[in-house]
């Protein structure tokens, strides 16, 4: 679950029992993943288009990061 917390200012994920403080980078790819019918690609293709980068790298970015956050049981796939 993806909460903000007001008096600290930070946006985190929460898991049962456990809590992440997300970076900038993070918080973009998660709200990016949120809506769209393709979520992945989708979010993909979005963040590539905000930060002018290439689709590859981006790509290999937020796979990274949503399998490292599914392995610590942030989220499911």
């Amino acid at each position: 679950m993806l909460r903000h917390d007001r008096r600290r200012g930070q946006w985190m994920l929460m898991a049962p029992e456990r809590l992440l403080v997300l970076d900038d980078m993070a918080l973009a790819v998660l709200r990016a993943c949120t809506g769209a019918e393709d979520e992945v690609g989708g979010a993909i293709d979005r963040l590539a288009a905000e930060y002018d980068a290439p689709r590859g790298e981006i790509a290999a970015d937020v796979l990274d990061l949503l399998n490292d956050l599914r392995n610590k049981g942030y989220v499911a796939a």
